[in-house]
């Protein structure tokens, strides 16, 4: 392009009220040329004008500014030129504000006087799956290892419970009994009996093919007994009570309540994990008896109401069906859920961050491994109860 001559590129075909137009004073320098009124409801031109003319003169070493025909201008005008930035330094081009009005200088100055944090930008190029493989199971080998060190820890703090030496207030084990107990009867007592309404109502259809309607008092009764009544109760407290205590520690850990602690020389696992899991590990067997009886109830209601059987005749038929065995099946399955909810919600609390939404995923992760929990320890006792025969 000839020195004397001016490119014109408007915002519209038309004569628009931003224009901007180029000139070569010099081999090496092009000079931009503003006009018209740069504000946010204007028209702004593009900045990828700047860059053709970059690109289509490869003598271009400098670009200056020419604001005298510019009658206004806002944020919109310092995004155009914070673009041309951008473009000027990846050319290796120095970019002269001296044309600039001092307004605009100054917010310049103070827009490239912090450097952008790495990472600011959300980028959406997808890692390679080998890569992001390898870091699930990096993550995975991190978590096994701190819940097995955090497993060894409870259990060197229920060792000093035993001796006497475990230093925690009596009065939170107290209270965590009640709410791990008594409160949670009424949530334990809906579900225990919707759950043998169920499994009562789904036999009964079957069994009433056959006449043999009174098999639905041991089909209940077995069920909830040995399994059902500790699962229901262990999914109602992993989402009852290991959601609380991962709450309740988490919201410590970002308040540095733990660390007070540590700096007084009180350990976190005695004072804050051992009275939760005893607790729980105390009232999930009596719980998981509490929600045998009332499942037994919902399948009675089935069988009285809707089967025509007789209330003793019910009674006495599920008195048969059941026996010890049975029974101390289900106190194992609790104790173990017990044990396993209390862990998992501890955990997740020590393990929170330390912001307000690391409290809400530390308390949704809490849920979701005591349940998991919960159902593959199911499946390994039944398998070792099938092995041994009972």
């Amino acid at each position: 392009m000839p020195d004397n001559n001016q490119l014109h590129i408007a915002a519209e075909e038309s004569s628009g009220p931003c224009e901007i137009y180029f000139h070569q004073p010099g081999d090496d320098t092009l000079l931009v040329g503003l006009k018209g009124k740069w504000t946010i409801g204007e028209k702004i031109p593009a900045a990828d004008a700047v860059q053709q003319q970059i690109n289509s003169h490869r003598s271009i070493r400098q670009i200056t500014f020419d604001t005298a025909q510019l009658s206004g201008w806002d944020s919109a005008l310092l995004t155009f030129l914070v673009k041309v930035t951008d473009q000027t330094q990846k050319s290796s081009i120095e970019f002269d504000d001296g044309g600039l009005p001092q307004g605009v200088k100054s917010l310049l100055h103070l827009a490239s006087a912090v450097p952008e944090r790495k990472g600011a930008r959300k980028e959406t190029v997808r890692e390679p799956i080998l890569r992001r493989i390898g870091d699930i199971a990096l993550n995975t080998g991190r978590s096994t290892v701190e819940f097995i060190n955090f497993i060894g820890a409870a259990f060197l703090a229920f060792l000093k419970f035993l001796v006497g030496k475990a230093r925690f207030q009596r009065s939170d084990l107290m209270l965590f009994i009640q709410q791990t107990g008594a409160e949670a009867l009424p949530i334990v007592t809906l579900i225990s009996v919707l759950v043998g309404l169920i499994f009562a109502f789904i036999g009964a259809v079957q069994l009433m093919m056959f006449g043999a309607q009174i098999y639905v008092a041991d089909l209940v009764g077995i069920a909830m007994v040995r399994v059902m009544g500790a699962v229901m109760t262990g999914v109602i407290m992993a989402g009852r009570t290991g959601a609380a205590f991962a709450a309740q520690i988490g919201t410590m850990q970002v308040n540095e309540e733990i660390d007070a602690l540590q700096t007084l020389g009180i350990s976190a696992m005695e004072f804050l994990v051992l009275p939760r899991m005893l607790a729980l590990v105390l009232m999930m067997p009596l719980l998981c008896l509490y929600s045998d009886l009332m499942g037994i109830l919902g399948g009675m209601i089935v069988g009285v109401g809707m089967l025509d059987i007789d209330v003793e005749q019910y009674l006495h038929q599920t008195q048969k069906a059941l026996n010890f065995t049975h029974i101390g099946i289900g106190i194992v399955h609790s104790i173990v859920f017990g044990i396993l909810v209390a862990l998992a919600g501890c955990l997740r609390g020590i393990q929170c961050g330390r912001s307000a939404s690391a409290v809400g995923d530390a308390t949704t992760s809490a849920v979701v491994t005591s349940i998991v929990a919960i159902v593959v320890a199911t499946a390994i006792i039944t398998v070792v109860c099938n092995v041994m025969g009972i």
